[in-house]
């Protein structure tokens, strides 16, 4: 069973030795007291039912995967956003293994973050010594010039005061008085990702400004703030930074991950890379306004910027799309006088070209998709602009209020009359409305692969191809670097939907003199 020098193997077709396929066989045999395959095929046909998908939808006590991570993940991504600065969890070193690992995955980067390791005594008596030497060895080692401070479940059951420990901390010398700490308290056990980044978010506005508002006044600095909120995709950060630069408009991306997740490889190591400066967060407030690209997972930071900065922070949609990066841009001219330049008149016709040029392969086609709010709603929103059918749409962590003005967005759309929308569910809700209203293909993050196989194991007829376009993309490399927000945006979403279908269309018309109907080398 051993791998041969000559012939190294990955994983697969490894497995498909003899010798694998065998000892899997007697694993099976021997330990598992495994059901029949024609047992087990006849509950999954069931479990492709509509009598499966109503108790499937009935069910209350059990989340199978939920369709979103937990809130200290969206903390730890809001702190690699701001310069020279170590997100730091106050939990069990389990979680923080978890982060890292999982962001890695998606950037393929190294990502700094810390945990002051809670493990059982510390669960008993409380974490503040943990977070005593935590901080003192983390400041030493890794000398950041920002520790922002989170928790996981442990931290929150038992009650830990962030707070508290965090000012003790500096009472007792382990970190100096002065050394910014900003903090939030984010529980995993409610909420989602998107809400931990709002929190820490608002937790590091609030450490650099709530009691430093003197002097301050709208519009002195000339600048003003865009807020991404939990943004994946790098290239949306450099896509909005180069349209701003296009229009004159001096703009501080506030968080912007950008460069410590995608640092070259040329022989020097950078733990901390970029970043917003706290120097940029402490001005903030001067700016003429700010603006948040994902409203709806913003509202603990939004509320903030309103009432503590007097910033007017209108609602504005996430850019995604020609409609709503219409509107983005010119809110921002009309925010800062600036006029929309001919560059990217030129960049939006260009997209309105595309547009004309696929809508014929898009129009029609049904999309299911999933995913984080503002990105649903913006998929949404892309897909009616080009004809296409979203058929389910579902994002676990949304509120009836989303629900409502998704409902209202579909609505007002000959394409959204059919469409159904669904919070609080989870991916297994999803893969019973892939099998009994089966649209054309899904639009989701790299879980959804396993909903594929699965349709494809009732047949070729029912498969249900996905789209990979969201957070986490495990499976692919380089999508991180992509772009959704803008024309640019715009450009890539469209390149990759249509190729998808065309994609399709190869792959069922690939029968020699069977299905290859019309030689279709020009579509």
């Amino acid at each position: 069973m051993s791998q041969a020098v000559e012939n190294i193997k990955p994983s697969y077709p490894l497995f498909r030795d003899d010798d694998y396929k065998a000892s899997l066989k007697n694993k099976q045999d021997n330990f598992e007291e495994r059901h029949s395959p024609e047992k087990i095929q006849e509950i999954f046909n069931w479990t492709t039912t509509e009598e499966y998908k109503e108790l499937n939808f009935a069910r209350e006590a059990l989340t199978v995967n939920p369709a979103k991570a937990c809130q200290p993940l969206g903390a730890v991504l809001c702190a690699l956003g701001f310069e020279k600065t170590l997100p730091y969890v106050h939990g069990s070193q389990g979680c923080v293994a978890y982060f890292r690992t999982y962001f890695n995955r998606h950037f393929k980067e190294p990502i700094a973050c810390v945990s002051d390791s809670m493990t059982e005594d510390a669960a008993v008596f409380g974490g503040q010594k943990n977070m005593f030497d935590g901080l003192e060895n983390a400041k030493a080692i890794y000398k950041p010039e920002m520790i922002a401070v989170s928790t996981t479940c442990m931290a929150e059951v038992i009650g830990d005061d962030l707070n508290a420990f965090i000012g003790n901390a500096k009472k007792e010398g382990h970190i100096e008085q002065e050394f910014p700490t900003p903090f939030a308290h984010t529980p995993s056990f409610v909420g989602s990702h998107t809400t931990g980044w709002d929190n820490m978010f608002e937790g590091i506005l609030r450490y650099f400004t709530l009691n430093h508002m003197e002097g301050k006044e709208v519009g002195s600095n000339g600048k003003i703030n865009i807020v991404p909120g939990f943004e994946t995709y790098l290239g949306n950060f450099r896509v909005i930074k180069r349209m701003m630069k296009e229009m004159g408009v001096d703009a501080t991306l506030m968080s912007d991950p950008t460069e410590v997740l995608d640092t070259p490889a040329d022989g020097k190591f950078r733990m901390y890379s970029g970043g917003t400066s706290l120097a940029e967060v402490k001005d903030a407030p001067n700016a003429y306004d700010t603006l948040f690209l994902q409203n709806w997972q913003s509202a603990k930071s939004e509320k903030f910027v309103k009432n503590t900065w007097n910033h007017a922070a209108p609602k504005i949609n996430i850019p995604m799309g020609l409609d709503w990066t219409d509107e983005f841009l010119m809110k921002v001219s009309e925010i800062t006088g600036q006029p929309i330049p001919e560059s990217l008149l030129l960049e939006r016709g260009r997209l309105v070209d595309m547009l004309t040029d696929s809508h014929a392969w898009l129009h029609g086609k049904k999309f299911g998709l999933y995913g984080d709010a503002d990105f649903v709603l913006g998929m949404t929103k892309f897909l009616l602009e080009v004809g296409a059918e979203p058929t389910h749409i579902l994002c676990n962590h949304a509120n009836k209020r989303w629900k409502k003005e998704v409902e209202k967005l579909l609505s007002e759309s000959p394409y959204g009359q059919n469409s159904e929308v669904h919070i609080g569910k989870d991916l297994w809700h999803f893969r019973s409305l892939m099998f009994t209203n089966k649209p054309d293909f899904m639009i989701g993050n790299s879980y959804g692969k396993f909903i594929q196989r699965d349709t494809l194991h009732k047949g070729k007829e029912h498969e249900v191809p996905l789209i990979r376009i969201g957070f986490p993309i495990f499976d692919r490399h380089h999508m991180h670097r992509d772009t959704t927000l803008g024309y640019e945006g715009a450009m890539t979403m469209l390149r990759t939907l249509t190729n998808a279908v065309l994609e399709r269309l190869d792959e069922e018309t690939r029968g020699m003199g069977t299905t290859d109907y019309n030689y279709d080398l020009v579509r």
